[in-house]
């Protein structure tokens, strides 16, 4: 795996969006099971031992697969090809911003600065594109974010309404739209603490869950996003050659650890097609 040579955010929403994951994280990890847990579960019990280990597992997921992700350089800088072998109609083209060819699937991105390798998109939660390279690492990222996310959800509705009292229309009105504390008062107890990160773990699982399921529409039809806008299916494979084109030759084992080690069948470079 080649590493970003710069893996710092290079615009001011990259820098806020990936702080603001850096801090959420790790403080709803305190809260699940340092908080949530021992009010649910005995400490030192199998239960509380089993939940214990299955939060620290999604966890270390979560925080391997983000870094992977980060870490990992998709970009085309370090593609040499001769000019006589890069043909416009195999899908070569100039890039006049790299002022160099640009391989197939590849495309420019002004905030990263580079052409990148069978281009997704740009994340401002990770500060970095999705790519050939690092598709792997980011698609884990949304699953098992998804996964902690639905786990807390399920076990903070317990915790919270159990200290919570419901009070109509006020606490409806905090629950959908937080910034309200502000304008009905202010309340500085740990409850609006905890109220505030289960809203947190809500909006989270929606938003992961959306994109989990758009991301892996594009793996399954074998396209990115772009291509598929453009309806271009030509990629595809059949679904489960997709699948490894994204997740590698041990694509059934890398929904374990994102340390383990599945060689991708393409280099970014060069693709198969249906006429191919």
């Amino acid at each position: 795996m080649q590493l970003r040579s710069r893996v710092l955010p290079r615009a001011l929403p990259d820098a806020l969006s990936v702080g603001f994951l850096l801090v959420v994280v790790p403080l709803i990890y305190w809260f699940e099971l340092w908080v949530v847990l021992p009010a649910l579960y005995q400490p030192g019990s199998l239960l509380y031992v089993f939940h214990f280990t299955l939060g620290s597992f999604l966890m270390f997921n979560i925080v391997g697969n983000f870094t992977y992700a980060v870490l990992c350089d998709t970009s085309a800088r370090r593609v040499f090809v001769h000019a006589s072998r890069a043909s416009p109609d195999d899908g070569w083209r100039f890039c006049a911003e790299c002022e160099c060819l640009a391989p197939p699937r590849s495309w420019h991105c002004n905030t990263c600065g580079a052409c990148i390798l069978k281009r997704d998109h740009h994340c401002l939660f990770t500060g970095c594109c999705v790519g050939h390279s690092n598709q792997r690492y980011f698609l884990m990222f949304l699953v098992y974010m998804f996964l902690a996310t639905l786990y807390a959800f399920v076990y903070n509705s317990q915790f919270i309404w159990s200290r919570i009292e419901f009070e109509f229309p006020m606490t409806l009105v905090k629950l959908v739209f937080p910034v309200a504390i502000f304008v009905f008062g202010f309340d500085g107890s740990i409850n609006q603490l905890y109220l505030m990160l289960y809203i947190v773990t809500v909006v989270g699982m929606l938003f992961t869950g959306v994109l989990c399921l758009y991301q892996f529409d594009l793996v399954f039809k074998g396209c990115t996003a772009h291509e598929k806008n453009k309806k271009n299916y030509v990629y595809s494979l059949g679904w489960r050659q997709n699948i490894r084109e994204v997740f590698g030759n041990r694509w059934y084992l890398v929904w374990l650890l994102p340390y383990l080690q599945s060689k991708l069948p393409q280099d970014g470079v060069t693709w198969r097609t249906k006429c191919k």
